[in-house]
């Protein structure tokens, strides 16, 4: 009798813990499937947020991808005219105007302890200033002394600085390629040049260095040929404040 309840107690436990590890090996199996299920739920739903982002911003982040192209294009180019002997003659970047009608004030004293760097070429305000020599747009912007300035820069590793313009031509941009005929903006008083008669600054500097541009210059054909190859610029021109 006694032997017979042992054996019954004895099967009863064995059944019991037979139990215990069918469910602790079916939870083993469970938990690594439920997890790796869980993992790529939560990268599909990464992914497609993701996605949506790029989507509802894809026209920004394709602008973005264009401007890192022009720079990386406007790189090789500039590359290449660092290869180039620098020009030894430069248009007349207004046309109309003689150079024997530029006064010399190359070093002149300025505020502040400066010197003038660069020719003042006098004009009627809205006279078209053009790109005295071929190469490519570095720069269209503001600053203090300068206003409104385009930089341009050519064989040789030059650059060529046009300043107090009162308004740009429509639609340059950095990285454009220009030639001498090519509408820069166009004659103004703007940054420290307020106050007088309206005049382009015109500036280059070679390695961080200035040069005095007026040795430079050569008179631009004044036939009326000449004139109409003047490259046209689209769209209504505008002053910018």
């Amino acid at each position: 009798m006694l032997q017979t309840r042992l054996l019954g107690l004895w099967v009863c436990t064995h059944s019991v813990t037979c139990r215990q590890r069918a469910i602790k090996g079916a939870q083993r199996q469970y938990c690594p499937l439920h997890l790796t299920v869980v993992k790529k739920l939560l990268l599909a739903i990464s992914f497609s947020v993701l996605a949506i982002i790029v989507l509802a911003n894809w026209s920004a982040v394709s602008r973005g991808g264009r401007k890192i192209a022009d720079k990386l294009l406007l790189v090789v180019h500039v590359a290449r005219l660092y290869a180039a002997p620098p020009d030894q003659k430069l248009a007349m970047p207004v046309p109309g105007v003689s150079r024997n009608h530029v006064a010399d004030t190359w070093h002149a004293a300025r505020d502040g302890d400066r010197r003038h760097e660069g020719q003042d070429i006098f004009a009627s305000r809205g006279t078209p200033v053009l790109s005295a020599t071929e190469g490519y747009i570095l720069n269209v912007g503001e600053n203090r002394l300068g206003g409104q300035t385009v930089s341009v820069v050519g064989a040789g590793g030059r650059v060529y600085y046009y300043a107090h313009l009162d308004c740009y031509a429509p639609h340059i941009a950095a990285g454009d390629h220009v030639t001498t005929q090519t509408v820069l903006g166009y004659v103004g008083t703007t940054g420290n040049a307020a106050g007088t008669p309206p005049h382009l600054h015109f500036g280059v500097y070679a390695t961080g260095r200035a040069l005095n541009p007026l040795p430079l210059l050569s008179d631009r054909a004044t036939d009326k040929s000449a004139a109409n190859k003047i490259e046209p610029v689209s769209g209504k021109k505008k002053r910018r404040t």
